[in-house]
């Protein structure tokens, strides 16, 4: 596999990470270089981590993953979405935060869920894992760091906290869906 077919594919894993890194950068008030920091860190690393541990699982458990991954990235995107819709409309309005680390590991988890798959696939083919996790974990990295950058410079633009919540839970719920979607579409 090319060095270009790796940045694409590192790109293209990036993106879950980098909407929701939009998603907390939208709701992040104080302490925006330690936000974008921390999700930068947390997804760039469990991307790289889950790519090699798909690499090492090969294909002998690629039938057991593959048919749940997508749920389990589904399940987890769509129940922190409804907490985020949830914490709108609550009278005393909190900020999402990643200063919880349950929050930030299941975001961490839920966005990596493809890049396991992927390095499945890495296992059957011709590629140099430690350079594709390297290349997967900086652009990740980068990608989040520019998300929560965005989001925040949005989030300058309204007062409207409660619906900055209320986007970013969609937003969560409607990545959980097209990777739902897109895995089974893959089936038809």
């Amino acid at each position: 596999m090319s060095l270009y077919a790796i940045l694409l594919i590192a790109l293209s894993l990036s993106m879950d990470a980098f909407a929701v890194s939009i998603s907390l950068g939208l709701t992040c008030k104080r302490r925006f270089p330690q936000i974008a920091l921390k999700a930068g860190l947390s997804f760039g690393f469990f991307q790289a981590v889950m790519a090699i541990v798909g690499w090492f699982l090969g294909c002998s458990l690629k039938e057991i993953i593959d048919p749940i991954d997508h749920w389990i990235a589904f399940l987890l995107l769509g129940a922190i979405g409804c907490s985020f819709i949830k914490e709108s409309k609550e009278p005393c309005l909190k900020r999402l935060s990643i200063d919880r680390i349950k929050l930030l590991l299941t975001l961490s988890i839920a966005t990596s869920i493809d890049a396991l798959a992927t390095g499945v696939t890495f296992s059957l083919l011709d590629v140099d894992i430690a350079l594709a996790a390297a290349l997967i974990g900086q652009i990740t990295y980068f990608s989040s760091v520019l998300g929560v950058t965005i989001g925040h410079g949005l989030s300058h633009q309204t007062k409207l906290q409660s619906h900055m919540n209320i986007l970013g839970g969609i937003i969560l719920i409607l990545i959980g869906c097209k990777i739902l979607i897109a895995h089974l579409l893959q089936g038809i």
